[in-house]
């Protein structure tokens, strides 16, 4: 039996949802990344939705392979810049920076990403936790969402994404607690489908992109997962 955490973030913090062998156990918010793990201390991964590892002059490779396989949802995926961008206090320099590294600019949407970005990946720098990245909708995309079931902010969209995680075993309850009832359903959406790699990758049956990941200056693997 083992137990796994997809997290998403979410307004005012981060929002997971814990699955026990496949099903949905708990779901659980919490204003900082490590709060939020620390309430599933057991968990034998956490896939997380953000990037986790930056290159130090370039973009990363998975990031433009996945955007492909997404296809007419490759605009939910940004290409992160390389690490020294973030170091910027402002966006137009930022995006000047990005420039002058990569040939292109930064958008605001991208920079939008910084804080929570360096939070997650100062949890992936401590190398102490199974953190794994997880885009939730090539996880989606693996689960059997099609284009035409529409974005993750509509109804459709939504009854689409829960029909899919039902599917593959998740059953998200109507009621999962008072704090997490404050959560867009989006965001508990995505965290399910992180939750569904994270269970993949600890039964090694998970894909990632790249295969094998890349591995930036430090030595950290940077790949994708579903």
């Amino acid at each position: 039996m083992t137990t796994v955490l997809g997290v998403d973030a979410c307004p005012g913090g981060w929002v997971g949802v814990e699955l026990y062998d496949g099903r949905f156990a708990s779901a659980h918010v919490g204003t900082r990344l490590n709060e939020l793990i620390g309430k599933v201390p057991d968990a034998a991964i956490i896939g997380v939705d953000m990037p986790l590892g930056l290159l130090d002059s370039c973009e990363r490779d998975a990031d433009r392979v996945v955007k492909r396989k997404l296809g007419q949802r490759s605009s939910s995926l940004f290409v992160m810049p390389p690490r020294p961008v973030f170091d910027e206090h402002n966006h137009p320099a930022a995006s000047a920076r990005c420039k002058a590294l990569t040939g292109k600019g930064l958008s605001i949407q991208a920079w939008g990403l910084k804080a929570k970005l360096l939070e997650a990946n100062a949890l992936y720098d401590d190398d102490a936790l199974p953190l794994r990245e997880i885009h939730p909708e090539l996880s989606f995309l693996e689960l059997g969402l099609l284009h035409v079931d529409g974005g993750k902010k509509i109804w459709r969209g939504q009854r689409a994404r829960l029909r899919v995680l039902e599917a593959a075993g998740i059953y998200l309850p109507e009621d999962l607690g008072q704090a997490v009832a404050r959560v867009p359903a989006d965001d508990v959406l995505d965290a399910a489908a992180a939750a569904w790699t994270a269970h993949r990758i600890a039964h090694d049956v998970a894909e990632c992109v790249p295969d094998p990941p890349q591995r930036n200056d430090r030595g950290q693997s940077i790949a994708i997962w579903y």
